[in-house]
């Protein structure tokens, strides 16, 4: 890979409270500026960015794996110590997982961990962590 550069992510949320504190105080992320409808996160060293509005869509599904994938979604490759971290860490906290930690394509190209689950404000999130980081863009 090239020198990765931090992304720059904006999400719609229905409530700014609730959502602020579940990225906050439940994931760990650093809070960066903020003002009465959107709030700047440390995401991994990316830039996320909550955005109060009126009209949030819930997400749809779609066949990964034998799973029910929500789409869209979005989340971070992890180390596999951080993403163990973070899945105990979730389920220490009593979050609700739309599916399970668990290996996909076990002994295939593209082994991963994988996870997903919402926000309060019904934003899908998949972390992952491959099994080799070679194989992230492998056919």
């Amino acid at each position: 890979m090239n020198n990765l550069r931090p992304f720059h992510l904006a999400v719609p949320v229905k409530e700014l409270d609730q959502t602020r504190s579940f990225y906050r105080d439940i994931m760990g992320l650093e809070e960066g500026r903020s003002s009465d409808c959107w709030v700047d996160f440390n995401l991994y060293g990316h830039q996320f960015v909550i955005h109060m509005v009126e009209n949030k869509r819930d997400a749809e599904t779609n066949p990964v794996d034998g799973k029910a994938v929500p789409v869209p979604h979005f989340g971070v490759v992890l180390s596999r110590s951080d993403w163990d971290d973070l899945a105990e860490k979730l389920k220490d906290a009593g979050i609700e997982f739309i599916i399970e930690p668990y290996v996909r394509f076990e002994d295939e190209v593209g082994e991963q961990a994988t996870m997903f689950f919402m926000d309060p404000s019904g934003n899908a999130l998949e972390f992952k962590s491959f099994k080799d980081d070679a194989q992230i863009f492998a056919k």
